[in-house]
């Protein structure tokens, strides 16, 4: 691998393009401020503008979000998973029809595996600019997203309208629908009855890991966060590990699958045998392909941390244990 390639699979925290348009709700109060970014494959944005760092999609996405304090993202629902941790800042999720059935607050490192077919949103309840990073399941990361009708409505009443095609149009712009292309119909009651409304004590057990938990448990192996055998039992198309210190070798080493690598703290050397080496800091992201031999170290002392996904044979599609 020259350099060059490796540059190419690798997107800097401070290289990161956002799009404040990106989505249906952009204008309503409490959402206008936030940025979406798509950093591998295009993610789930409605938007043009969209920027994406890297297209080629190892049959997940990676992406982000980065919201000032007291912005809030609209209810919304995922066909296939949508898996969060916090890089930065003070995040409070809900969840539910009007996001009333429950809620959860995370801290920085924390991970939420968000069970698909529920509604659900999320606010920076920090004090300062925060930022959470995303990956979503399958290569298309499961087609769009699917609005609450209330956000549809309101953004409606801000010049935004959705078409049925999932295209945004922004008639601050100057923008109307494409002769032919409807507006995207709003849930029935009937469509409607179909989103679970799970409890906290439903959600919480099963689909939320704690930084700190995860350091203590990868003091000599990496912890299995998301997966068959993960603390989080689930097989979304992807797995998910937290890495310390001592979790690995500095030894060479492959995977059979695409691995994505995602610093939550600290600085880490990633070397390839008979090829160039690099840096990563937190909020970085670099693509791994199978067969590919490299290392992975610490580069200094200190708390060091970082998220790796890897691809797996398991279809995306729906997730979490409250559905079955």
């Amino acid at each position: 691998m020259t350099p060059h390639e490796m540059d190419s699979r690798i997107v800097r925290y401070g290289d990161l393009r956002p799009c404040k348009t990106a989505f249906i709700d952009a204008h309503t109060p409490g959402s206008n401020q936030k940025e979406n970014f798509t950093i591998i494959g295009g993610g789930v944005s409605e938007s043009p503008d969209q920027h994406v760092h890297i297209r080629d999609t190892p049959g997940f996405n990676i992406g982000a979000a980065g919201q000032p304090p007291k912005c809030r993202n609209s209810l919304h629902s995922h066909r296939t998973a949508e898996v969060f941790f916090v890089l930065k800042g003070r995040w409070r999720f809900f969840w539910g029809r009007w996001g009333n059935a429950g809620e959860v607050v995370l801290e920085e490192g924390d991970i939420f595996n968000i069970p698909t077919g529920i509604f659900r949103g999320f606010e920076n309840i920090g004090t300062d600019y925060g930022m959470i990073m995303a990956i979503l399941g399958g290569d298309d990361a499961g087609g769009g997203v699917i609005w609450a009708p209330q956000v549809i409505t309101d953004a409606k009443d801000h010049g935004l309208v959705l078409g049925k095609n999932g295209k945004l149009y922004d008639g601050k712009k100057g923008q109307t629908l494409p002769d032919g292309v409807p507006p995207m119909p709003l849930l029935t009651d009937e469509e409607l009855a179909q989103f679970p409304e799970p409890t906290t004590l439903d959600v919480v057990p099963h689909h939320v890991a704690r930084y700190w938990d995860l350091m203590a448990l990868s003091d000599r192996q990496p912890a299995k966060v998301i997966g068959a055998d993960g603390m989080l039992t689930d097989r979304p198309g992807f797995e998910v590990e937290f890495l310390s210190r001592n979790s690995v070798p500095d030894e060479m080493h492959a995977h059979d699958h695409h691995a994505v690598l995602m610093p939550m703290r600290g600085h880490w050397r990633l070397r390839f045998e008979n090829g160039p080496e690099t840096v990563l800091n937190p909020g970085d992201t670099a693509l791994i392909k199978p067969g590919e031999r490299h290392a992975l170290a610490p580069s200094m002392t200190g708390e060091a941390s970082l998220y790796r996904v890897t691809a797996t044979d398991d279809p995306a599609g729906l997730t979490g244990r409250l559905l079955g």
